[in-house]
C-alpha cells in the first residue's frame, strides 16, 4: 500500500498505464537539489515532498535520497503561501526519478512564466491551488481524459492558459520526444474542447 498522501482531488494513474521514459537524464539527487533551489526561489511559508520512499531513503523535507526505489513511484510537492495550499503531483511514469523530474520542470517553468511582464487573471500557480477540504471531499473526480486533465489546467482556464498548456503538452506528446500520434491527437482534441466551451 502506498504511503503517499495524494491530494483527494487528484486522480492517480493506474499502474498498468504508467509509462517508461528515457528523456530525463537527471538523477534523483540532482533533481532533489533542483527542487530545493526552486522552492527557495518561490519562498513559500512551508513546503514538503511526499513519495513512497520513507525511512532512511528520505530527507527531512520529504525529498528522496539517491538510493530511493519505492514500489509507488508517485511524487507530491505541497506548499503553503498566503494562507493557501498548493500541490503538484505526478505518477505518470514508472520511475520515481521521472515523476520527480516532471514535478520539478512544472514548477520551474511556471515560476519562469510568472517573471514575464504579462498580466493574467490569476497567478501562474493557480492551477496548483488546492480546493478547501470540504470542497475536496465532495468534488467528483474528473476523468483522466477530461480536456482540462489532459492539458493540466483548471476546468475554467482562460484561453491564453489553454493555448500555453497546449503548446507545452504538444511538444511532450510529439513522436520525436517519445510521444505518439495518438498522444498528439489527444492533446489537440482537449484544446479544441476547452476553447469551444
Amino acid at each position: 500500500m502506498s504511503r503517499i498522501e495524494w491530494p483527494q482531488s487528484f486522480d492517480r494513474t493506474d499502474p498498468r498505464h504508467r509509462e517508461t521514459s528515457s528523456r530525463f537524464q537527471a538523477s534523483i539527487a540532482g533533481t532533489a537539489e533542483d527542487i530545493e533551489t526552486e522552492m527557495d526561489r518561490l519562498s513559500p511559508r512551508s513546503w514538503r515532498v511526499d513519495t513512497g520512499s520513507g525511512g532512511s531513503h528520505t530527507r527531512r523535507n520529504g525529498l528522496p535520497k539517491h538510493s530511493a526505489n519505492p514500489d509507488d513511484p508517485g511524487v507530491v510537492l505541497r506548499w503553503t503561501e498566503d494562507g493557501e495550499q498548493f500541490a503538484v503531483a505526478c505518477d505518470h511514469y514508472t520511475s520515481l526519478r521521472d515523476n520527480l523530474r516532471t514535478v520539478y520542470l512544472w514548477v520551474h517553468e511556471t515560476r519562469m512564466r510568472s517573471q514575464r511582464p504579462v498580466q493574467t487573471g490569476e497567478s501562474e500557480f493557480a492551477a496548483a491551488r488546492l480546493p478547501p477540504a470540504d470542497e475536496t471531499a465532495h468534488a467528483p473526480a474528473a476523468s483522466p481524459d477530461a480536456p482540462h486533465k489532459v492539458l493540466d489546467v483548471s476546468p475554467d482556464a482562460d484561453p491564453g492558459v489553454v493555448e500555453a498548456a497546449y503548446r507545452t503538452k504538444l511538444k511532450q506528446a510529439h513522436p520525436d520526444q517519445g510521444g505518439s500520434r495518438t498522444a498528439v491527437q489527444r492533446v489537440r482534441t482537449a484544446k479544441e474542447a476547452m476553447l469551444d466551451e
